[in-house]
This record gives structure tokens, sequence and C-alpha cells, in this order.
């Protein structure tokens, strides 16, 4: 599945993140690029890439080699949670119903 979010934080931040979050999850960095990361595990490959868009946002795309909705790809969320609180420390996220 393919998933994307876009955030304030720089390249290089988005990807330190991205290597304590999915060394976290017993996920493996098989490759790496100055804008990319690879990841396996037991739950599958997941490829990130980061790139700059729109003057001073950072788009984050994340692919994984799971069907559907997997273990991985709930963690790919949940990293986009980690970005985002990261960027915004004092934002609440609360169910809006």
């Amino acid at each position: 599945m393919r998933h994307f979010f876009r955030t304030q934080l720089t390249q290089g931040e988005v990807l330190r993140h991205a290597d304590e979050f999915f060394k976290g999850i017993a996920m493996e960095r098989e490759a790496h690029t100055a804008k990319s990361r690879t990841f396996t595990g037991a739950l599958g490959t997941l490829n990130l890439g980061v790139k700059a868009e729109g003057g001073h946002y950072t788009f984050v795309e994340v692919v994984t080699d799971q069907m559907g909705e997997s273990r991985l790809d709930r963690n790919a969320k949940k990293f986009f949670v980690e970005l985002h609180r990261s960027a915004e420390p004092a934002h609440r996220i609360e169910a809006a119903y």
C-alpha cells in the first residue's frame, strides 16, 4: 500500500525519526540514500522517501509490500502521527465527532 504525509520537519529530521521509529518495531534498515530508506522485518518491507514540496514542507511517501491494511501499514500511520507530534508538540490529536 502507498501512504503519504506532508510535514514542516526537514528531510533530515524525518529520516532520523524513521531510523529510530522503525528500529523500535524490529525493522532493519536494509538500504538508504540521502532521501530514502528501506526497512525490512517480519512485518514485511517498507520503502520511505522524502522530497521538498511547496517551499518549507517535506512530502513523505511510504510504500509497503503488504496487501490491504496490515500491521506494517498501521505502523506507517503511527509513524506519521509521531512526525506530527514532533512538528507540533502543543497540538493534541482528538476525535472530532
